[in-house]
Formats: structure tokens, sequence, C-alpha cells
């Protein structure tokens, strides 16, 4: 054999090799659980065997299969389980607070610079959840400080609350990288902490800021213009709360039209409240 083909043949072992394969069985397909295909196969004549490198053996021997990192995070369905177990054993906010900072079943902590856990009255009548913190929450460790949250602040100064008299959080407490949308993965995971979370705080009223939260916490397939405007119950396990779905405000500064809109849900907030 040529020396050039002693080195292609040597790069197909290699490349073999590295996508896993581990067991040599025939050139042609075998049906298996065909009656025909129960004669073993043939004999072939034997080619001249070609010097392979040490790297390239693809004997299962030599080969052992790939192994997950050890830091490799647990499968969605275990860390959701995790997630859940966890939540149930904080007694308090408090607790919760220090549950989640220990918490290793999703990934987004290891990218975000620190865990954005609420902000504002725990004790408030009307709690805020938005999707999931940005850049500027992210560096602060508070949830809605950069722009949006400018907005939302002025938004609640409009019906007389403040973050004194309100409480604030997000489904997802940490940053995911750039500003992506979080998986839906990674929502199922921390969706038991913020829920968890809303029955330690037992608002009179919980807002949902978009559509991602509001379809989190209420379940609704809808999208936010359809949802938005119209309460919901939102139950606990130990009571009912009145739930309104609104519009973030990152999409009111990107649609400015649609805040008069936001008015009348926070004008619906307002009348909830003092009823």
């Amino acid at each position: 054999m040529s020396p050039e083909r002693v080195r292609a043949a040597q790069e197909l072992l290699a490349f073999y090799a590295e996508a896993g394969v581990d067991a040599l069985l025939a050139e042609e397909p075998v049906d298996r659980l065909s009656a025909t295909q129960l004669d073993p196969v043939p004999p072939r004549t034997p080619e001249p065997r070609v010097a392979e490198p040490r790297a390239a053996r693809i004997d299962s021997r030599l080969v052992p299969p790939p192994r997950a990192p050890e830091d490799a995070p647990a499968a969605p369905e275990i860390a959701v389980m995790a997630a859940r177990e966890a939540a149930r054993n904080a007694a308090s906010l408090a607790e919760l607070r220090e549950i989640l900072s220990n918490f290793e079943g999703c990934a987004l902590r290891k990218t975000a610079k620190q865990l954005v856990f609420a902000d504002g009255n725990p004790q408030a009548r009307v709690m805020f959840v938005g999707e999931a913190p940005g850049r500027e929450e992210d560096l602060e460790g508070l949830p809605f400080v950069g722009r949006s949250g400018k907005l939302l602040d002025l938004m609640l100064t409009a019906i007389g609350l403040n973050r004194t008299t309100a409480y604030i959080a997000n489904i997802i407490p940490w940053r995911p990288p750039g500003n992506r949308t979080p998986t839906p993965q990674e929502s199922q995971i921390c969706l038991p902490f913020i829920q968890r979370q809303i029955e330690l705080a037992d608002p009179d009223v919980l807002v949902c800021l978009g559509g991602p939260a509001a379809q989190a916490l209420l379940g609704a397939k809808e999208g936010i213009k359809r949802m938005r405007g119209r309460w919901f119950s939102y139950a606990t396990g130990t009571r009912e709360i009145r739930a309104l779905a609104t519009y973030h405000p990152a999409y009111l500064l990107r649609t400015p039209l649609e805040k008069r809109f936001a008015w009348r849900d926070f004008l619906a907030i307002k009348a909830a409240l003092d009823s």
C-alpha cells in the first residue's frame, strides 16, 4: 500500500475514534430481525494490515467511551426535582435566598456575577415578577434597576407605590449570558423557587410583567397582548391570589404606544389594592 493510502487510512481511523466508533461489524448493513439473516456472515478475504498510530486504535479496550466532565450540570429532569425539594425546605425568604445561593442545578449561576433575588418590601400587598435580570441587575444584585427599572419606578409612582410598598422579583434569579432569552429548561428549573417566593411573600395582588412571566406562573398559552388587562387566579396551595398580566417595561421602551394599555392595567392594580 502506498504511503498516501496508509496516511489516509490512519486519518480515517483517527476520525472514527474521535467520533466514538468502538467496534467494526461488516461493510453491509444486516437486518438482525430477519430470519434470512440468521446464518453467519461469510468471512471476508483479509486485507493487508495497516500500521495505525496508537491514538487512532478503535478497539473498545483501547478507546474508552467519552466521560462527562465532573462539573457538568445535572439533567434538566433531575435539576427540576432538586429545585422543588430545595424550595420546599425554605421556611422563610431569607432561607430561600440562602438555598438559591448554593443551588447548582442551573448552569446560569456559573456565568452570572451574582444572584438577583428580590427588591422592595416583602410585606407589601403587591408583588411584581419579571422574567430574568439584565446587565445592570447582574452588577447591582437587584431586579429592575436598568432603563426598564426606571420606567417601572415611574409607573409605580403614578399609582402611589414605590419600592417600599411593592415587592419585585424575577422568574430566573441569574442573568443569562448576553441577555439572551432563557431556555425552557432554565425556566422550569427556576420556577419552583419563584413559586415558593410568592408563597412566602403572600401578596394580595400578583403582577406578571411580560408574557414569559405570565405564561410560567399562570400556565396560559396565549401571548401577552391577549392576556394583559385580565385577572387570573394564582393558587399558592394555601390561598388564591388575584393575578394580573401586563406589558414588561422593556417592551414599553421599544413600543411607547402600548403605554396607554399598561396605564390602564396599573389603574386596575390600584383599584384592586384600594378595594
